[in-house]
């Protein structure tokens, strides 16, 4: 099957780095993912000194996508038309402003405050990203490869905030946790801008509102946004209260960060096959469905089948496993169902927006279902309908992929 052919708009053709271009750019999505994983561990030491509640725990696991749900599109324009290095450059600073800004934080307003401007830096240091990587990856199967590594910069980040932010925590405090981060952002920000070069904004002489007409009238951008939507939300609802979980199960706060951190790691197996498998030539609408069915079936094991600690743990692993898939095929196919090469970024933040959305809603809903139903034993009903609603997606996009990228079938 033939792919959508990247066309390199870097302004430097002698640049012969793609692949340390791509670690680094993976190293900063990491280092932005930080932010979000932080907020887990430090839920038990806010609701002692703060007087979080758990539905206001949910709010401030989701708060940080505020910005994404409500700007992903207009940030994805802005790095079409001034570049994706200059705006993520931006993003970096302003989520560190955020982090210290929390550092700060008198009271849970004061917080939640700070995860809006976290969030907002969050949103401009990722989402142009793929469209940054674009102009540095030119063979289409190193983009997907690439793409598909990119997709783990979450469950990455997440992994060694939850693992390593309990010990972290517990030495320099929660202030002094989002201090540090905030510094590490501002490291990010003066590597990204040494070592990779900006390149030539490919929309930047085309204008704004034809861009986005092109975006929004094209059926891909669409089946990915809502693709990511069904995702997000399920996979931070499990994901972020996992140590909430354990810690009300009586484990030991160093067993519920190992447990937790390796159930947002091993995500990371799923986002890397999902690029090598579309690099392959493989069908994406499979690859999808394969990851809605399992984060579905994990769900209703991990949650509905009580008593059973060890294989509730696996099916939890099996449901950020597998369910890697999906981010890790969506990058890929955002890329190339794009209307072109001047709204890549446009299309991750129609993406992205989506995305947010759904990481927005998922942890202070399933928070609200919880309290309601009185226990966690019917979360998978409500995971299990995004996975369902994914599945349907799967179909529909693989129809519009085999349109677009005409080949034989592999």
């Amino acid at each position: 099957m033939t792919r959508t052919q990247p066309q390199s708009d870097s302004s430097d053709p002698a640049d012969e780095r793609p692949l340390a271009v791509a670690a680094l750019v993976v190293g900063v999505g990491v280092s932005c993912a930080l932010h979000v994983g932080k907020l887990p561990v430090a839920i038990p030491r806010l609701q002692a000194e703060l007087a979080l509640n758990l539905v206001q725990a949910g709010f401030l696991l989701s708060l940080v996508q505020m910005a994404g749900m409500s700007l992903g599109l207009a940030v994805g324009l802005l790095a079409d038309r001034q570049g994706p290095r200059r705006v993520m450059l931006w993003g970096l600073c302003v989520l560190a402003a955020g982090s210290l800004l929390g550092a700060w934080a008198a009271d849970v307003p004061a917080l939640l405050l700070s995860r809006v401007v976290e969030g907002a830096g969050f949103l401009m240091a990722v989402l142009p990203a793929p469209g940054l990587l674009r102009m540095h990856v030119s063979n289409p199967a190193a983009l997907s490869r690439a793409l598909g590594w990119w997709g783990t910069y979450m469950p990455m980040g997440t992994a060694l905030a939850l693992l390593l932010g309990a010990p972290l925590i517990g030495w320099v405090g929660w202030r002094g946790a989002w201090a540090l981060l905030a510094g590490i952002s501002l490291l990010a920000a003066m590597l990204l801008w040494l070592r990779v070069p900006g390149g030539r904004a490919s929309g930047a002489a085309l204008p704004l509102w034809p861009r986005l007409a092109r975006t929004l009238r094209a059926p891909g951008p669409w089946l990915v946004a809502l693709g990511f939507l069904v995702y997000s939300g399920q996979w931070l609802a499990v994901v972020g209260f996992l140590p909430t979980i354990y810690g009300e199960a009586g484990f030991s706060p160093a067993t519920v960060a190992v447990l937790s951190a390796l159930a947002a790691a091993i995500n990371m197996g799923g986002n890397i096959a999902g690029g090598r498998w579309l690099a392959r030539g493989a069908r994406p609408g499979l690859a999808l469905a394969i990851g809605y069915s399992a984060m579905a079936l994990g769900a209703l094991v991990a949650f509905g089948v009580p008593g059973q600690p060890v294989a509730q743990y696996l099916a939890v692993l099996v449901f950020s496993a597998l369910g890697g898939l999906i981010p890790g095929t969506l990058f890929g196919v955002a890329v190339a169902l794009a209307p072109g090469p001047d709204t890549v970024s446009t299309t991750v933040g129609w993406m992205q927006q989506f995305s947010a959305l759904g990481q927005f809603l998922g942890p202070p809903a399933v928070a609200w279902w919880v309290t309601q139903v009185g226990g966690w034993q019917w979360t998978w009903v409500m995971t299990g309908a995004c996975s369902v609603l994914g599945l349907g997606l799967a179909v529909v996009l693989q129809r519009v992929w085999q349109r677009q990228t005409p080949g034989p079938a592999p």
